[in-house]
């Protein structure tokens, strides 16, 4: 299925090449998106979700009845499982707080303090899948770093109406406001606000490329948390690892779409051949099959290293979103990789727990952003305001080398507004 290669130059462009800006008909479809529901708000929204989704709504908004027969009709296992989920995420998030600080410099007071974001929106997708997990990654995070509006939109299916396990977990995780919306819409509509739907500062969460390219667009009128690209994940994996389980961890990503990357990356050539096997052996048992078919055809790939070494540089190249090390010292390896979004150590660490229930944040960069990015968390729901106050004594102190730097500058009238206090 996927044939076992030596890493290289060419191989590295062949896997980057899936990171291409987005075609400018798609640029172009979303901005007339954008200006329609800026011109037209609700009556857009309306339109595009006929249109889209295949949908008739009657109202945009979900109400609290609709969310209580949502938590009702969800199995109470399941809702005791995403109470579970939401409780270890909001454990691992708590550790991310940060205080502000203030430091006296003898006269001079310096100072940070951390501020909640006032308002955030979230995007679930919809489609192909409903991601319970979603909400909970984005809206738990927000609800620990004292968000005061947490605003979520998703797409309804056919029958105008939102998965019953999403509103579940959007309770679970505290959102407050539910809009039957998705796709380049509503984040024009989280931008812009419209009769319905509230202006938000900051937007985040995943969605397709016309999600991403809407978010891209509105950046800037408000925030974002990252453009994310496709799926991604890469194994690394030594001899001892078990063929069978590193093919089911990269078929966890190929099912997501046929845009979905698995690579592996082993220094045991045996191993390599027993994983295509394995691959073969249970692509066609999957419900998503045909989909990891397609993507494992365009995007997977099984790569003979050198040695662990070469495997964590060539690793490190990729910057990969979801980086496994099924390997027999994972700390070791670990200490050496430096760009990577989420890294599952040991044989016994599969992708998905990091996805669902172990803590950790699901919502991570792509395409290679993990060389400068990183994972969601608390950080990206807060803002730091600084201040400064001088004495008078401060200020005489080091006024005339603010002077000397305001007029190096050609700047005299910052230059004044100290030589005037410096002359009183």
């Amino acid at each position: 299925m996927i044939r076992p290669e030596r890493y290289s130059k060419t191989l590295k462009g062949e896997i980057l090449s899936r990171r291409r800006e987005e075609k400018s008909s798609v640029q172009e479809t979303v901005k007339e998106i954008i200006e329609q529901v800026r011109e037209r708000g609700d009556e857009a929204l309306y339109r595009y979700t006929r249109e889209f989704d295949k949908a008739d709504i009657g109202d945009l908004k979900v109400g609290a009845e609709e969310i209580g027969e949502a938590l009702a009709a969800t199995e109470k296992e399941y809702v005791s499982i995403l109470k579970e989920a939401a409780k270890n995420i909001a454990a691992f998030h708590e550790k991310q707080k940060t205080e502000g600080f203030e430091t006296d410099f003898g006269g001079k007071v310096l100072g940070q303090k951390v501020t909640p974001l006032g308002s955030v929106g979230i995007y679930v997708p919809g489609g192909t899948a409903a991601y319970p997990s979603t909400v909970l990654m984005n809206a738990v995070p927000a609800k620990v770093a004292g968000v005061k509006k947490i605003v979520m939109v998703t797409p309804p299916g056919k029958d105008g109406k939102i998965r019953a396990e999403v509103l579940a977990a959007a309770a679970i995780a505290g959102v407050d406001e539910i809009y039957k919306v998705g796709g380049a819409q509503a984040i024009a509509a989280l931008a812009y606000g419209t009769e319905s739907v509230p202006a938000v500062d900051k937007i985040t969460g995943p969605g397709n490329r016309y999600v991403a390219e809407a978010k891209r667009q509105v950046y800037g009128v408000c925030g974002i948390d990252m453009i994310a690209g496709p799926s991604e994940i890469l194994i690394i994996a030594d001899d001892g690892a078990d063929a069978e389980l590193v093919a089911a961890d990269m078929l966890s990503q190929a099912e997501h779409d046929r845009q979905a990357a698995a690579v592996l990356v082993t220094d045991s050539a045996r191993l390599a051949g027993e994983v295509d096997a394995a691959l073969e052996r249970r692509v066609g048992a999957l419900s998503r099959a045909e989909i990891a078919k397609d993507s494992l055809k365009n995007n997977g790939r099984i790569i003979v290293a050198a040695d662990l070494d070469e495997a964590a540089e060539i690793s490190d190249a990729l910057a990969p979103e979801h980086l496994e090390l099924c390997v027999k010292e994972p700390w070791k390896l670990f200490g050496k990789i430096q760009n990577a979004g989420s890294v599952f150590l040991g044989y016994d660490t599969p992708e998905a727990a990091g996805d669902y229930f172990a803590g950790t944040n699901h919502t991570l960069p792509t395409g290679g952003s993990a060389r400068y990015a990183s994972a969601l968390g608390v950080g990206d729901f807060v803002k730091t305001v600084q201040y400064i106050y001088y004495e008078k004594s401060a200020l005489e102190r080091e006024g005339e080398q603010i002077v000397k730097f305001a007029q190096s500058e050609g700047l005299g009238a910052h230059a004044e507004s100290v030589e005037a206090r410096l002359r009183k």
